[in-house]
């Protein structure tokens, strides 16, 4: 009797052990989801402390319903181009600071809407959509054959192209 309570005690304490082990795997995978780290895997580099939105769909659906315009990047990680441009963006503190009255959105792969690319497909791009979710064909950089393209020598148009964005939804909506 006593040889049988023992197996038993034995098999208890390994269910109890195992059982442990489960919960404190459960815990840490948990503890890595719950940190706020959204924003600085989907901003990309573009700027870590502004809210960036995950699919264009969202970002439509966000600037609908918030009326902010929406600013959507496109750009490639091994385009030399976009790398400039996205350090330029990043360190400007105006910019950065102006960008937090957008709905933001940076992608490295194109959308299916044609109306995101009037122009080709070409990186880095940036196009300004107001709440009525039209592409503002009337924001563009300084290269007529690239109406959206900016140079990071270009960064101050962008500052003021994003100004003008601002401008054009207090005046229309």
């Amino acid at each position: 009797a006593m040889e049988k309570s023992f197996v038993s005690m034995l098999l208890l304490l390994i269910a109890i052990s195992c059982a442990l082990a489960k919960d404190t795997g459960k815990k840490d995978s948990k503890d890595t989801t719950a940190k706020p780290k959204l924003p600085q895997t989907l901003s990309r580099g573009w700027g870590d402390q502004l809210i960036w939105t995950q699919t264009y769909e969202e970002a439509l659906f966000r600037g609908k319903h918030s009326q902010k315009p929406l600013m959507i990047i496109h750009h490639l990680e091994d385009c030399p181009h976009s790398q400039a441009l996205k350090k330029v963006f990043a360190e400007h503190k105006d910019i950065q600071k102006l960008a937090e009255k957008f709905i933001l959105l940076n992608l490295v792969y194109e959308t299916t809407d044609k109306n995101l690319a009037p122009d080709g497909q070409y990186v880095p791009r940036v196009l300004f959509i107001d709440p009525s979710l039209t592409v503002r064909a009337d924001i563009t950089g300084r290269y007529s054959n690239r109406l959206y393209a900016y140079e990071p020598s270009d960064i101050s148009l962008l500052y003021s192209n994003m100004q003008k964005a601002l401008k054009l939804l207090k005046t229309e909506l």
